[in-house]
């Protein structure tokens, strides 16, 4: 399968998705580190796919978003942006509110 389909397949099937270096219980970079607290601490099941184990994706996915780094959170099919736009929003509180609107219509 050709790798762009897979990242948007991978984006259509998970409500919230997290593309990072490492884990969320092993961040390999700080910036993958505070990105995966931030949605954390939002309290809503996400997923995630680790780019170091998929060089693949690492290479083709900033070329589809048009954002050229990583971590990467994705919300209903749209790119939210990387760390510092994910912990900005984590502060004011619309990171939550965004997260929980997207799990509950998941759920619905």
């Amino acid at each position: 399968m050709d790798i762009v389909e897979v990242i948007k397949q991978q984006i259509a099937e998970n409500t919230i998705l997290l593309y990072m270096k490492g884990t969320p219980q092993f961040p390999q970079c700080g910036f993958s580190s505070r990105a995966v607290e931030a949605v954390m601490s939002c309290g809503q099941k996400f997923a995630y796919v680790n780019i170091l184990e998929h060089p693949e994706i690492r290479a083709e996915l900033p070329k589809y978003a048009n954002w050229p780094t990583f971590p990467q959170l994705w919300v209903k099919g749209e790119l939210v942006g990387g760390c510092d736009i994910v912990t900005e929003m984590a502060q004011t509180g619309e990171l939550k509110t965004l997260l929980d609107a997207a799990a509950g219509e998941a759920n619905s």
